[in-house]
């Protein structure tokens, strides 16, 4: 039976994990859990599967999470430990008893329980991307040293992992990463200027949280993804390619260096790339079948760099890696809090992204510890850069 560790469990990636244990029961454990600050759903996810930690975001959360399980029986310190703030996170996912670890808390606070999840020698199922465009090169080389796979959740990521499985690393050409488009892949460059939060938020196929979806909108999410996909499979950026398929019908393709190209097909719900994750090398029957009979076309057409130019910074990125990956992240997290709390328009979060690119360092982390002051370092010029912008009119184009 695999035991796992949830980091993230009251997200959609979270409580999807937990609907795929509740499935297969003789196949799955839960003996920690990590679960910011919604107190209510941990109450539930605790009082239902009785993990051996919860963590909490702050000493207010953990206490009322304690009074609460105490109410119904469940007693803090002998029934289950209650813990909180990033020493929490770092116990629920080094906790010796799980073997599987899955990351999936949104942006940096996740990062470092993910690495000394690594480096205790766990499996990471991995939906977090901040953490492999922030750190990558670290985590992936403590899991190298430590022979432990990081199996990607994010749909596409896991897509190419499967193909991946048709042939061997130097057979291959290109990954094709596919993306929808977003909301805005017909308007008209000219009225990205007036596009509304609400609009942004309006994703066309998946339902995600406000900054995944936003960085969709912005293509953004499809750079992190680029740089992911360099560092998971250990490729240079010229070797993936994004290709917008607004169906999502093919979630990713790996092209071999004979011309043979390996699609990963599949319905669009995320308990499926979370199972395969839980259960790799195996497969094991499920519900989550593809209507095949219902496939009527695919289209694909490249994206327009210039119309979306996270995508060209996010490349600008995996090019450079170090600092400047970490600065791409803190900035843009930074700019979309400021768009979606109406502070600066839908074109400024790539003018603030490339602004604190431009005033950026090049050099190399070698510890968590310089990546967090990296972060925090550009999520200082992000926020000054929002300052300036906030409430101004007739700012220049992102050149």
């Amino acid at each position: 039976m695999r035991k796992i560790a949830i980091l993230g469990s009251t997200g959609s990636i979270g409580r999807s994990t937990l609907s795929i244990v509740e499935s297969y029961p003789d196949r799955f454990a839960v003996v920690s859990l990590a679960a910011g600050e919604n107190v209510d759903a941990a109450f539930e996810q605790a009082r239902r599967w009785k993990p051996r930690i919860v963590s909490m975001a702050t000493p207010e959360a953990a206490d009322s999470l304690a009074s609460k399980l105490s109410a119904v029986g469940i007693r803090p310190l002998r029934d289950m430990e209650i813990v909180f703030g990033a020493k929490g996170t770092v116990q629920v996912a080094t906790i010796p008893q799980a073997d599987f670890v899955v990351s999936a808390i949104v942006g940096v606070a996740g990062l470092e329980a993910t690495y000394e999840a690594v480096k205790a020698g766990k499996t990471i199922g991995l939906a977090n991307k901040e953490c492999m465009v922030a750190a990558g090169e670290l985590i992936t080389a403590e899991a190298r040293r430590h022979n432990k796979p990081l199996l990607p959740i994010d749909s596409e990521h896991n897509a190419v992992h499967q193909c991946m499985r048709g042939g061997r690393l130097e057979e291959v050409r290109k990954v094709w990463l596919t993306a929808s488009g977003g909301p805005f892949l017909n308007t008209p460059k000219k009225d990205f200027d007036t596009i509304t939060v609400q609009q942004a938020l309006n994703h066309p196929t998946w339902k995600m949280g406000q900054r995944i979806t936003i960085d969709s909108a912005t293509l953004m999410n499809k750079g992190f993804e680029v740089i992911e996909a360099c560092r998971l499979f250990h490729l240079p950026p010229k070797q993936v390619d994004v290709i917008v398929h607004p169906q999502s019908t093919i979630h990713s393709m790996v092209e071999f260096v004979d011309g043979s190209i390996l699609a990963q097909l599949s319905v669009t719900d995320m308990r499926l790339p979370i199972l395969y994750a839980l259960t790799y090398p195996d497969r094991v029957e499920s519900d989550l079948t593809f209507p095949v009979h219902e496939l009527k076309r695919l289209d694909f057409q490249p994206p327009d760099m210039e119309k979306f130019p996270c995508l060209r910074l996010a490349y600008e990125a995996a090019e450079a890696g170090g600092a400047t990956s970490v600065a791409l992240n803190a900035a843009d997290e930074i700019a979309v809090a400021a768009f979606l709390a109406g502070d600066i328009r839908f074109n400024d979060i790539p003018l603030t992204i490339q602004a604190v690119l431009h005033e950026t360092k090049a050099r190399h982390p070698e510890s968590i510890k310089e990546v967090l002051s990296m972060d925090e370092t550009a999520r200082s010029l992000a926020r000054d850069k929002v300052a300036r912008l906030s409430g101004k009119t007739g700012r220049p184009a992102l050149a």
